[in-house]
């Protein structure tokens, strides 16, 4: 039995369940707040989106990791250990930039001008993804 693609599948498989997740955190409130103001609705949604990297961030990994598996420089065990960790940091990165996007979103529906002071907390998310990210890159 060939286990070699199991570390591939689950960098890509986690983050994108955490997008998933994230991006349906974020929408909710985005549709909430939007039946109740008639402005920045286009913000609310990217806003509620911002959680969609991390499955870009799966889908490079799992590439990349496919292609060092073929090319006999990484093992399946390592594959499924950085496959593994690396899947998990996504998901839950993903999840809580979900969550912190939702409150950025009710934030700025009673207090407009916070918008873009939500997007810092957003950004301090994503930079865990994004160490996991490079830690990754690194081990691969």
């Amino acid at each position: 039995m060939d286990y070699s693609m199991i570390g591939p599948a689950l960098v890509l498989g986690l983050g994108c369940i955490g997008s998933a997740i994230g991006c349906g955190i974020g929408g909710m409130a985005s549709h909430a707040v939007m039946s109740r103001v008639e402005e920045n609705h286009g913000v609310f949604i990217g806003m509620s989106a911002v959680a969609s990297s991390q499955s870009i961030y799966g889908f490079v990994l799992m590439l990349l990791m496919k292609k060092s598996l073929l090319a006999g420089t990484l093992t399946p065990l390592s594959a499924i250990g950085i496959g593994f960790s690396v899947g998990l940091a996504l998901l839950f990165s993903s999840i809580y930039q979900g969550m912190c996007a939702a409150s950025g979103i009710q934030a700025s529906a009673k207090q407009p001008a916070v918008i873009g002071k939500c997007f810092a907390a957003l950004g301090i998310v994503e930079s865990f993804s994004l160490f996991a990210f490079v830690f990754a890159l690194l081990l691969i």
